[in-house]
């Protein structure tokens, strides 16, 4: 007898292929479950096996489990399902209804925070803790909410949480790791936009908020922010003047590793950086324009650094004053510059310079871990060099331990001075003579 229509059409939907699937499941779930009491009752014996009602009740326990299992991994296929190839969520993905031509806004306008801040302190200065007059720094970085591509990609980014945790512990940083889109429409390379301006709103007490992308990573451990230069600027980035004003070239300066004061004018300068970011209409409207004033720039959706560079041009006399591009160390270093020289630095040189004799901050710009073959570079290429500047990162921590990586790039350590009955004396000379053995 023929299976009749209505029930083939049914069966051809998404929802009754699935139905069919898991009838199908079930039945296999059977026979392996009656298979195994087979089994094990002609390899063990019935009557050490147990009685026709207890291998009956064996048999329930077992199809309950199973049936469990089953419902675990339908829930987990509906939740993939809900995610798209990109990691984000469905609704995360959907446009903004907001109408494009309207200005964009980070949040309500803050217009004396400076000194609703100085009053704050004022009233909370006996329950802030005492750093020697030092400015509170607070470190910040963070990843996308989903899972990278590849198991090598959140290796990398745990390797990176950890080379900054570690540097910010040994010069009493504060530290923020972030993992959720605060704005929808500022993903990608503005995320960090309305991420900065909520901690300055939420930690007055930090003087400085240093962003930091994840794909960037501490080279020299030893070196300190010369903070005392920047009493008279409100943000520090590595750049030239010269490429910036007078070249115009986009790549004149970098925001993958910047500080920026918890000020009144940060506010203002995050106000009128951000409006080229809602993604969508906007950000490639942006983009266009930026293709077209900014030199060696490709035509793509508008990025933060970009963003900046035409608005440090175009209102110079408004912001120019309070920016200082550094240069004078490697606040942020090309990788491809620096990951061939770090033998030469470990043989003549030491921690404590960062710049071209121990460089403070390798950054892979270009390197796309948590995307397979989604960089400019190859994604093994990209893994190897991360793996050594890591290492030679990591060596100056373990150092302090008595021990350092094998090699560079190499997860093995090896043990570089025995153990001493007096410790301490040890204490403060290793990770600022730190010389090479290899």
């Amino acid at each position: 007898m023929k299976t009749p229509g209505i029930i083939q059409r049914s069966l051809s939907t998404p929802k009754g292929r699935r139905l069919q699937k898991t009838i199908n499941n079930m039945k296999v779930t059977v026979l392996c479950g009656l298979m195994t009491i087979l089994v094990l009752r002609g390899t063990i014996g019935a009557g050490n096996f147990g009685t026709p009602a207890q291998d009956f009740e064996e048999l329930r326990a077992h199809l309950r489990s199973a049936t469990r299992e089953y419902h675990a991994v339908r829930v987990l296929n509906q939740i993939d399902e809900e995610t798209l190839v990109d990691g984000s969520y469905s609704d995360d993905a959907e446009e903004s209804n907001r109408d494009p031509e309207k200005p964009y806004s980070l949040g309500p306008k803050v217009s004396d925070w400076d000194q609703q801040r100085k009053q704050w302190l004022s009233e909370n200065s006996q329950t802030l803790p005492k750093l020697k007059r030092k400015p509170r720094i607070l470190l910040v970085t963070g990843s996308q909410p989903s899972s990278c591509e590849s198991a090598e990609g959140d290796n990398f980014l745990l390797k990176s949480i950890k080379n900054k945790v570690d540097y910010a512990r040994l010069h009493n940083i504060d530290f923020f790791y972030n993992m959720a889109h605060l704005d929808q429409e500022m993903t990608g390379f503005w995320a960090k936009l309305p991420l900065l301006r909520k901690l300055m709103l939420t930690n007055p007490e930090m003087e400085w908020v240093w962003w930091m992308d994840s794909d960037a990573l501490f080279t020299d451990m030893s070196f300190k922010v010369p903070l005392e230069k920047y009493n008279n600027y409100n943000l520090v980035l590595h750049g030239f003047d010269d490429k910036v004003y007078q070249q115009k070239l986009w790549t004149g300066l970098n925001t993958g590793s910047f500080f920026i004061r918890n000020c009144q004018w940060s506010l203002d300068l995050l106000d009128a950086w951000a409006p080229m970011g809602p993604k969508g209409v906007i950000r490639n409207r942006a983009g266009e324009m930026l293709s077209k004033s900014l030199v060696g720039r490709t035509n793509f959706e508008a990025d933060d650094q970009s963003a900046l560079v035409h608005l440090l041009i175009a209102q110079r006399q408004e912001w120019a004053n309070k920016v200082l591009l550094e240069n004078s160390y490697y606040l942020h270093g090309y990788w491809v510059d620096l990951v061939g020289k770090y033998e030469e630095n470990m043989a003549k040189s030491h921690p404590g310079f960062g710049d071209d004799r121990w460089p403070f901050v390798t950054h892979f710009v270009g390197c796309k871990p948590c995307v397979k073959n989604g960089g400019d570079y190859p994604v093994d290429t990209c893994f190897k060099q991360m793996a050594r500047a890591f290492t030679f990162a990591d060596n100056q921590i373990l150092d302090v331990l008595g021990f350092r990586h094998r090699k560079l790039g190499s997860p093995r350590v090896v043990r570089i001075r025995e153990d001493t009955s007096h410790p301490l004396e040890l204490q403060g000379k290793s990770l600022d003579t730190l010389t090479s053995t290899e």
